[in-house]
């Protein structure tokens, strides 16, 4: 399908540092929890406009009235607890974000500031989750989000490019192999930055 096409083409396993970019694919990601991720694209501009371009101090603000106004629109997910966990991942993001290296440091320190290139050959060698999406799923809980299940969050790495799990046989494996995350600026410049720890 075109849509999922120019997704992979084009979007996922690029390596994203822009926070607002950040926000978008976690809000994404959460939603798409158990379900397929083409479900999620076909609604993603109904959530962009929704959403008010996915932005994180709207979604913080939002009380129980305009949440159930979200929850009567035909073009989003229903899921209460989804729904609910728009605003609280919005509180939780902006509290990150309000540190210094933001959100994007706080993620990125995990992995040094580096892209993780993986070499696998086929579909069935991709893990659905890690011993490192288990622990950032973990801190991201202990942090006030929601829907940041081990398996979410694996995808969400691929997603924003922390890992590159494209194929070996895909084009796009060797654009975004290392050394692109130097030329996107990476820097570990903050000192709320910790050192890598998923870097196994």
């Amino acid at each position: 399908m075109p849509i999922y096409r120019r997704y992979h083409d084009q979007e996922w396993g690029t390596p994203v540092r822009d926070e607002h970019r950040l926000f978008e694919m976690l809000v994404l990601e959460s939603q798409q929890a158990g379900l397929s991720w083409l479900t999620i694209l076909k609604r993603r501009e109904a959530y962009r406009s929704r959403l008010r371009g996915f932005d994180p101090e709207y979604l913080a603000s939002l009380d129980d009235r305009r949440l159930d106004h979200l929850a009567a629109d035909g073009q989003l997910l229903r899921h209460p607890g989804k729904l609910q966990s728009l605003r609280l991942n919005a509180k939780a993001f902006l509290k990150l974000s309000a540190r210094s290296g933001g959100f994007s440091g706080f993620l990125w320190a995990h992995f040094d500031f580096r892209v993780k290139t993986h070499h696998y050959k086929r579909p069935a060698e991709i893990p659905a989750e890690t011993p490192c999406s288990r622990e950032l799923a973990r801190e991201l809980r202990e942090l006030g989000f929601r829907f940041v299940g081990p398996i979410m969050i694996q995808s969400y790495l691929e997603a924003i490019g922390v890992y590159n799990d494209h194929l070996v046989s895909c084009f796009r494996h060797s654009q975004l192999s290392p050394g692109l995350s130097q030329s996107l600026g990476f820097r570990k410049n903050s000192r709320s930055q910790r050192s890598g720890s998923c870097l196994s």
